[in-house]
């Protein structure tokens, strides 16, 4: 744009009328500027308002099973033997195990050497048998060592892990050779290697294979790990240390005040929901009816009854009370009470049966329709605003050329009369010239 210097022959501050015109004349574009704001503010919202419902889905879910809202407590006797932990679906009650034997690999060591990476063995081949199946190894003089020996044998995939120690004699290095499984014995002639100025490597088992061996309640319990969780549904068990001679008591018995903090969190994700819309009221997004729609369905699920649950029907049986905010409160004395009196009443009334859900069950599957990425609440909203959005961008985009071209014109007309006026004001200053002229010659005569 040209500089232009306004107000030269009228004396007017061109450019502020200008400037105040344009101002004027933009108060559309100032309005569309203001509903963008208002359309992001609005999302932000309702992102916030996912992402508080989203916590509540993960807390209404985590609980929606009988498996998942209880809690099992498990101490043993002793810690010397095993450990145990329990899930959701492990019983209340009292065992006697006896850990027999570990489970343990085969494991078998060879004869000290000097040197293990001098080609110092024959040529030839390995004999390896796993599980009664043999298979030839190649040595060569490209593995004739006892580092290549080792890495033939892992090459080999057999099911048996080579390595080499160093045990610290005047021939430390010692190959180990140790079975993947703990059912599968296995050996390792070597009598096919010939040619070597070192002994070919003789096996000597260190370790026998063996599955691990409990008896639970008199009743013999094998596996291939000592980790089991076969035994007993629900009940894992680490293994430590076998002797046949020593029972571990282990005891199962109902965590209240851990199914009870479970409740709590549920609770305390429904506030959130309910805190986070009564907190935009005041806002010009507030009267959304989303947010009257969210905090009614809520609310109704809360207040529903659970014709299938058993012992309580409804929260309120239980210590939950409405508060006039729309929040809920739990009274501790009655939720632990009735967690005291009739456990399985309060799991099912969150859980529900095999022929009804419960309250939490309920929760989730709505949460999880308003959450949904695709269709959910949150996922409208933002395709709605990104094309409200788009709109007033090419609308604004529109009004800003039309705004262009109106200060141009604007300037040219101001320009205009400027240089009118500048034109009448030279005029005026020759006549008036030219009769002072004619008035001096007068004067003289």
């Amino acid at each position: 744009m040209a500089i232009t210097f306004g107000g030269l022959a009228t004396g007017l501050d061109t450019n502020a009328i200008i400037s105040e015109l344009m101002r004027i004349e933009r108060s559309p574009i100032k309005r569309l500027e203001n509903d963008q704001s208002y359309f992001k503010s609005r999302l932000d919202v309702f992102s916030k308002l996912d992402g508080k419902l989203q916590e509540f889905f993960a807390k209404a879910e985590a609980i929606d099973t009988s498996a998942e809202l209880n809690s099992p407590s498990v101490k043993t006797s002793t810690e010397d033997y095993l450990s145990a932990t329990a899930s959701g679906i492990a019983d209340v009650g009292s065992y006697q195990v006896t850990v027999v034997d570990l489970a343990q690999q085969q494991k078998d060591v060879s004869q000290g050497y000097a040197d293990k990476t001098s080609a110092t063995f024959g040529t030839g081949s390995l004999d390896l048998t796993v599980a009664g199946v043999s298979t030839s190894i190649t040595i060569d003089s490209t593995n004739n060592s006892l580092e290549g020996i080792a890495e033939a044998i892992n090459n080999s995939d057999l099911g048996v892990q080579a390595t080499i120690i160093n045990d610290g004699t005047a021939t430390p290095y010692r190959l180990i050779l140790t079975g993947e499984s703990v059912s599968d014995s296995f050996s390792l002639d070597s009598s096919g290697l010939s040619g070597g100025t070192d002994t070919n490597p003789t096996m000597t088992n260190t370790q026998v294979a063996q599955q691990a061996h409990i008896v639970v309640d008199g009743i013999d319990v094998y596996s291939d790990s000592n980790s089991v969780d076969s035994s007993l549904p629900g009940l894992s068990l680490e293994l430590f240390k076998a002797d046949q001679n020593v029972s571990t008591t282990v005891n199962v018995s109902v965590d209240k005040d851990a199914t009870k903090e479970k409740i709590q969190g549920l609770v305390d994700a429904y506030n959130g929901v309910i805190n986070y819309i009564a907190e935009q009221k005041s806002a010009d997004w507030g009267n959304d009816s989303a947010f009257r729609s969210i905090k009614r369905h809520l609310q109704d699920i809360l207040v529903s009854r659970q014709s299938g649950s058993g012992a309580f029907s409804s929260l309120s049986q239980i210590g939950f009370e409405t508060q006039r905010d729309g929040t809920i409160s739990v009274n501790s004395t009655a939720l632990s009470d009735a967690l005291t009196d009739i456990y399985e009443g309060v799991v099912s009334l969150f859980s529900g049966t095999s022929d009804s859900d419960g309250i939490s069950a309920e929760f989730a599957t709505y949460l999880e329709q308003m959450t949904d990425t695709a269709t959910g609440l949150y996922a409208g909203r933002k395709e709605s605003t990104e094309s409200n959005l788009r709109r007033i961008d090419q609308r604004i985009l529109s009004l800003e050329a039309r705004m262009e071209q109106k200060e141009e014109t604007l300037r040219a007309r101001f320009t205009a009369m400027e240089s009118l006026i500048s034109g009448m004001n030279s005029q005026s200053t020759f006549l008036s010239q030219q009769m002072n002229i004619l008035s001096n010659m007068m004067n003289k005569g």
